[in-house]
């Protein structure tokens, strides 16, 4: 295995002595270091947390009228508190955006990517930013993201289309897709994320990094919010580096007041499982889509590629996997969208003290939220049953095996505009909103044709959602055209250790934390400037 230390260098690796010092450091410099690596430069004098806020400004200021990833900037707040940053903590003075959709900063919006809220105010921290503050971590801002997290890229109406890093047509994902472009084009070594349907996993393969879904419960969603998207949905972070998603989790995870799952804690630090030999593993795989019908060559490429690495670190590699109706599956999780959205928007009007207008919303999270209307509770009720069920029966899946692999994604990262309805597509749905009724839009099918081909794009992440379990994916495969292809790796309730294990054994024999993508002269702008 590669010495994680060659690439990741300590305290002991020098920018330059107090007396020498450079009067700023060079962005060369700040991405040859993950965030671990940056608060070990800290806590040996050699930056302050403030020289690492300035080098990631000016990079956010170089690249991000490119990309448009970062909507919202903090840095005078981040600035502020770096004078009294603990030295000692975990990822002290390390810079780090926030994606823009369930963390809320007190005194700071918190738009989730809708005109309806862009200008609504946070009274409080969420439990989960409290935690990440005692990081001593840096919050520059908040990242890029589609109207309530409810797609698999990133290009709302608010703030306008995201852009990768890799190639500035195509899209990072979504939905924390602002967050990966971020990391990916080298302005923070980390961001935050949340994955309902694939949302860390799906941007970390369209971006080149480290993604990690934790299990279910495992960090903390409220408090406030409840179960989102009926506990589908987790926060973690998107990174570069094996390490620093694991420093993260043991700064972060832990039950909350009141919350629904209280899983089994580990065994020891995720940070120390990084570097632990995985021992011989039962790993499936399978390139068969769960969801949609077809997968790209590149993706299935990707995969046999990793079997083959698998196999030759000593593990044991199988074609096998869990059945899933895919049909099934599908109308009932959109349905679950649907109900939760509906629910969503009550909330939002009780807290407004008005109803949102039909301008406020994009159209498909307007007919969507009209559709939630026409579902009776029973209809969601036999949805929660169906995708339980399914949950239930993938997850016995793995009484067999320790790990299963799949692509991350069906096709390399679209191009911009290449997921979204086409314009047909959008004048029927302003057309069904404008009649305001539920029940014309149940009657007119949206959620039965949405359903065909929702995950045509993601037909593997979101079982995973429901079944709870640990997945993430790791950049191990770039294709013809020099764009990251992810692969999928999943394993049981509660066990993140044995994917930390076996990704630090995948980051040593094939590193990616030196691939990053040429940013130096960007050509596409983004959607203007960014508030404060």
């Amino acid at each position: 295995m590669t010495d994680l230390a060659c690439r990741f260098p300590a305290s002991s690796a020098r920018i330059g002595s107090h007396a020498t010092r450079k009067p700023a450091m060079t962005h060369d410099e700040y991405i040859r270091h993950d965030a671990t690596a940056l608060a070990a430069l800290v806590r040996a004098g050699e930056v302050t947390p403030l020289e690492l806020i300035d080098a990631a400004v000016r990079r956010l200021e170089a690249v991000n009228p490119a990309v448009n990833a970062v909507v919202y900037r903090m840095d005078d707040e981040a600035r502020a508190r770096a004078a009294a940053v603990d030295r000692d903590a975990v990822f002290a003075g390390v810079p780090f955006l926030a994606k823009d959709l369930q963390s809320d900063y007190a005194g700071h919006p918190t738009s989730r990517g809708s005109r309806l809220l862009a200008n609504r105010v946070a009274i409080d921290d969420t439990e989960l930013v409290r935690r990440l503050r005692a990081t001593g971590a840096s919050v520059l801002g908040k990242t890029n993201t589609p109207e309530f997290g409810m797609l698999p890229y990133t290009e709302p109406a608010l703030w306008g289309p995201c852009r990768n890093p890799w190639a500035l047509d195509r899209t990072p994902g979504g939905s924390s897709g602002g967050s990966a472009s971020a990391v990916a084009a080298g302005i923070v070594p980390m961001a935050g994320g949340g994955d309902g349907a694939g949302s860390i996993r799906m941007p970390a393969s369209c971006c080149g990094l480290f993604g990690l879904k934790p299990t279910r419960g495992r960090t903390p969603s409220g408090p406030g919010r409840g179960e989102s998207w009926r506990g589908a949905a987790i926060e973690h972070v998107l990174t570069r580096s094996v390490r620093d998603s694991a420093a993260m989790l043991d700064a972060t995870h832990g039950p909350e007041a009141g919350a629904a799952y209280r899983i089994e804690p580990a065994a020891r630090p995720f940070s120390r499982e990084v570097g632990t030999d995985p021992g011989r593993l039962r790993i499936a795989w399978t390139t068969e889509p769960m969801l949609g019908s077809t997968v790209h060559p590149d993706c299935a490429k990707a995969v046999a590629g990793a079997v083959k690495l698998l196999a030759d670190l000593g593990h044991e590699v199988v074609d096998a996997a869990p059945l899933v109706d895919g049909p099934a599956f599908a109308r009932a999780f959109l349905h679950m969208m649907a109900g939760e959205l509906g629910a969503e928007i009550e909330d939002l009007t009780t807290a407004l003290g008005r109803r949102p207008r039909r301008g406020e919303l994009e159209p498909l999270t307007w007919c969507f939220g009209l559709a939630s209307r026409a579902l009776s509770s029973g209809d969601f009720a036999h949805a929660l049953r169906i995708l339980e069920r399914t949950g239930n029966a993938v997850a016995a899946f793995f009484t067999d095996w320790d790990v299963l692999v799949t692509p991350t994604l069906a096709t390399p990262p679209p191009v911009i505009g290449g997921l979204p309805p086409r314009p047909v597509e959008h004048l029927q749905l302003r057309a069904l909103g404008a009649i305001g009724s539920g029940r014309v839009v149940r009657m007119a099918g949206l959620i039965d044709r949405t359903a065909a081909g929702a995950f045509d794009f993601t037909p593997w992440t979101p079982v995973f959602n429901i079944s709870g379990q640990p997945a993430m994916s790791v950049p191990l495969h770039w294709n013809g055209d020099g764009l990251p292809i992810g692969v999928h790796f999943v394993a049981r309730v509660g066990d993140e250790a044995t994917l930390l294990r076996l990704a630090g054994q995948l980051e040593g024999a094939r590193p990616w934390f030196d691939r990053v993508p040429v940013m130096d002269a960007p050509t596409a702008t983004g959607a203007g400037a960014v508030p404060e």
